[in-house]
């Protein structure tokens, strides 16, 4: 007798699993729904904003190595700093119940600016070199800013989940 002839007719054993696990997973995600107080927007996202803060304060020194550190010129670090404030302060960012810590990373070839969950901003030195202005800067702070405030990583996790 082949292994074709061995199996019973109808849905392996298997898949009628995998089912059950996919539909418990959607379940689950459309159960915890919250409207998030700044955006207006109705999000299913199961961490609180407690929680994404200590992510992000847990992966902030992580993301400083990889990026070669922050950077040491206390003058481009005080202009990240004082920038990434106003941006919070004149926005509706600064009603959400997140510390934002902006920091200014070593990393001269990498043009990039990223957001940790609950509030950690980054800029690297290549792209703020890049900026020619105040309102440049406050632009590409105010984006990772709102990114922050829309939740989009515990969003993002939430979907993987």
């Amino acid at each position: 007798m082949n292994d074709d002839q061995s199996r019973r007719p109808g849905c392996p054993v298997r898949l009628i699993l995998a089912g059950l696990v996919a539909l418990v997973s959607v379940i689950s995600y459309f159960r915890v729904s919250s409207v998030n107080p700044v955006t207006g927007e109705k999000q299913h996202i199961s961490i609180t904003p407690q929680q994404e803060v200590a992510l992000g304060l847990q992966a902030t020194p992580s993301m400083e190595s990889q990026y070669g550190g922050e950077e040491s010129d206390p003058k481009l670090v005080g202009l990240v700093q004082d920038v990434g404030k106003d941006v919070v302060a004149n926005s509706e960012a600064a009603k959400s119940p997140y510390q934002y810590e902006f920091h200014l990373l070593a990393d001269n070839q990498t043009i990039n600016a990223f957001a940790l969950p609950g509030g950690q901003v980054f800029i690297t030195d290549a792209l703020l070199k890049r900026l020619t202005t105040r309102g440049q800067l406050a632009g590409v702070l105010g984006h990772e800013v709102g990114h922050v405030v829309a939740r989009h990583s515990a969003a993002h996790m939430a979907k993987a989940q």
